[in-house]
């Protein structure tokens, strides 16, 4: 997993020489859990339990402050996430992405792959067994007071993304 964070670096304290200036004015660095994460992964079925096991070890390594509630949440949508890749991408694209940014009151994870095809939330078909994953990453998302969204990339394909707070509003 490549680490594209930033990790807790030197902090600016003030002019060089001259001595540091009340807290409130001094430059906060990044929180020791910030930064961002991306992985790649074969377009099989194997790959979501992998993928949702290295997201939560990688809040967990990192120290993460984020909720159970959130957290549980999160891995649900990576899981939805990569299964959609897999079932839908995997002959346009073998491969698929997986990344986590974390910043200092939200985390966000995305999936990319490089099928041209831009789902939307289907609605809701009670005769139908499959195809509301898209519609469950977006009811986790709003419940959690967060937000997600489908974009093109530059190549061609696709990423689809979930922003939530690390502590829910109102809690769950």
């Amino acid at each position: 997993m490549e680490n594209h964070g930033r990790g807790p670096g030197p902090r600016p304290e003030g002019d060089a020489g001259a001595p540091a200036g009340p807290a409130e004015h001094r430059v906060p660095g990044p929180l020791p859990y910030e930064g961002v994460w991306r992985f790649t992964a074969a377009a099989a079925d194997a790959s979501v339990p992998q993928a949702r096991h290295a997201v939560r070890d990688l809040l967990y390594r990192q120290g993460v402050p984020v909720s159970e509630d959130v957290a549980h949440g999160l891995l649900l949508i990576v899981s939805e996430l990569v299964t959609n890749a897999v079932r839908h991408a995997a002959l346009l694209s073998p491969t698929l992405a997986v990344e986590v940014a974390v910043g200092a009151e939200w985390v966000r994870v995305s999936v990319e792959d490089d099928h041209p095809y831009r789902p939307t939330a289907l609605e809701t078909d009670h005769g139908r067994t499959g195809g509301r994953g898209l519609l469950l990453v977006r009811e986790i998302a709003r419940e959690a007071g967060g937000v997600c969204d489908v974009e093109h990339t530059a190549t061609g394909g696709k990423v689809i993304w979930a922003a939530l707070p690390l502590k829910p509003p109102g809690g769950w």
